[in-house]
C-alpha cells in the first residue's frame, strides 16, 4: 500500500496537509487567563492529567491571584491546595520558588527565552517549549509522553531515544508557523485516538500515513 513506501517529508506532508484541515485551531486544553497561571498550570501537569489540573487550580488561582502573592506562600499551604495531583510536595516546593524567581529576577514577567525560563524551578524544558509556543507563539516543540509516541507510530521520528531527540526530528521537518500547531495535534490525538495501551485504528483518519498501523 502507498504509506509502505512514503519518505519521512511525505509523512510529515501528509500530517500536516490532514490536521491543517480538520484541526485548523489546536490548543492546550489547560485553563488559564494570563501567563503566569499557564506557567503554573503546566508545571502541574507533569505527569497528571490536565482534566485534574484544571480542578485543582480553580481554587489555587483564587487564592494565589498572581506571582506575588504565592511567592509569599508557605509551601504547606500550596500544598493543601494541589495534593490531588501527582508528586505535591515536590511541586508546591517548585511553585513557591518559581513565583519567588518570577518576581524577583523577571519583575513579574514570564521570559519568552526557553532557556531564561528553564532557570525557574519545576520548569523543564517541555516546560518551557510549551510556554514559549503557546504564550509567545515561537517554533519550539514541547514533547511530552504522547507527541513521543505518536510521532514514533506515525514515523515522523525514527530511533529518537529520548524527548530531546523527538524534538529535533520534529522541528527539522516542520515550517515555524506549522511547530506550535504540530505540539497541540500530536498530544490530542495521542490522548484521544492513539492511546498508549489500546490505539483506536478502527477510528483514525490518518492510517494512510501511520507506520505502526502498517505493521499490524
Amino acid at each position: 500500500m502507498y504509506f509502505c513506501f512514503m519518505t519521512k517529508k511525505e509523512r510529515f506532508q501528509e500530517f500536516v496537509k490532514y490536521f491543517r484541515k480538520h484541526q485548523p485551531i489546536a490548543e492546550t486544553e489547560l485553563e488559564y487567563t494570563n501567563p503566569y497561571e499557564l506557567l503554573v498550570a503546566v508545571i502541574l501537569s507533569a505527569q497528571c492529567t490536565d482534566k485534574r489540573v484544571n480542578i485543582v487550580t480553580k481554587d489555587l488561582f483564587r487564592r494565589f491571584p498572581e506571582a506575588a502573592s504565592l511567592a509569599e506562600a508557605d509551601v504547606e499551604e500550596v500544598f493543601e491546595y494541589i495534593r490531588s495531583i501527582s508528586y505535591p510536595n515536590n511541586k508546591a516546593k517548585h511553585l513557591v520558588g518559581m513565583a519567588k524567581m518570577l518576581v524577583n529576577d523577571f519583575n513579574n514577567v514570564v521570559p519568552s527565552d526557553v532557556d531564561e525560563l528553564q532557570k525557574m524551578p519545576g520548569v523543564g524544558r517541555k516546560t518551557a517549549n510549551v510556554i514559549a509556543s503557546v504564550i509567545y507563539n515561537k517554533p519550539t516543540m514541547a514533547v511530552d509522553t504522547h507527541v513521543f509516541r505518536v510521532a514514533d507510530r506515525l514515523g515522523l521520528t525514527i530511533n529518537a531515544k529520548n524527548p530531546l531527540q523527538a524534538e529535533e526530528q520534529l522541528v527539522k521537518h516542520l515550517s515555524d508557523d506549522v511547530i506550535p500547531l504540530a505540539h497541540h495535534w500530536l498530544i490530542l490525538h495521542g490522548r484521544y485516538v492513539c492511546m498508549a495501551r489500546k490505539p483506536k485504528c478502527n477510528e483514525c483518519k490518518i492510517t494512510h500515513f501511520c507506520k505502526y498501523f502498517s505493521k499490524k
